[in-house]
């Protein structure tokens, strides 16, 4: 069976391992559990980039697709959704009903992540994206839930960015600038965190949006320049 893998599947089952330690320090004593649980996400993200990159580079497995759409599955549906419950219990501890509402909103979105990834390889395009990409879906909530915003606002936005992941809504695939911007701002949101006014989550935050509405004006565009060969 380990024959099978290649060299990107060892940093998809790397990106899988970061998911899941995130949960598990979750439930551990450490004082820091938290902003460690983001960080071991946030890594989990730039592994799947990562194995994209050798993926491109190099030839890849039989198994490739399968595991790479489980290892995001840990990563960007699973330990998110763990996250956000963990912080949002804790606050509500008590509170039974708005509890079960929460509960709602994270299955919703743990519904709507199985079947984002599940289709992604048969609904797989060149330049672009169907649906918003899970590793923006899981950055939003990530960090809305880290500054531990209102909770109508959590169960919106949970239920929310978990349909846009499973529409139909076309997103632009990002090039190497936008891509290396995006490195820079996890790498410096692990590293600072809140530090220095937040300002790391918070443009990282910030980008996502500017990505999520420039996707929209792309609707209208794309069909012109692909019928142009772009």
């Amino acid at each position: 069976m380990i024959k099978l893998l290649s060299f990107a599947d060892i940093i998809s089952i790397t990106n899988a391992v970061f998911g899941a330690l995130a949960i598990l320090v979750l439930f551990t004593k450490l004082d820091f559990k938290i902003h460690l649980s983001l960080s071991l996400i946030l890594l989990g993200l730039l592994a799947d980039g990562l194995d994209g990159i050798i993926a491109r580079k190099f030839k890849k497995s039989k198994i490739g697709d399968y595991l790479e759409s489980m290892a995001d599955m840990t990563s960007m549906v699973v330990a998110p959704s763990v996250f956000i419950f963990y912080i949002y219990s804790d606050v509500l501890l008590g509170e039974f009903l708005r509890q079960i509402f929460l509960f709602i909103a994270i299955v919703l979105f743990f519904s709507f992540g199985v079947l984002r990834l599940a289709s992604f390889s048969v609904m797989k395009e060149k330049k672009i994206f169907i649906g918003l990409p899970a590793s923006a879906s899981a950055i939003i909530l990530l960090i809305l839930a880290y500054f531990r915003v209102e909770l109508i606002y959590i169960l919106f936005s949970t239920i929310i960015i978990g349909a846009l992941m499973a529409s139909d809504i076309v997103f632009p695939k990002p090039g190497k600038i936008i891509n290396g911007a995006a490195l820079i701002l996890i790498i410096l949101t692990i590293i600072f965190q809140k530090g220095f006014f937040a300002f790391a989550p918070i443009l990282l935050l910030f980008a996502i949006f500017v990505y999520i509405i420039g996707g929209a004006f792309f609707i209208k565009f794309y069909p012109k320049k692909q019928q142009k060969g772009l």
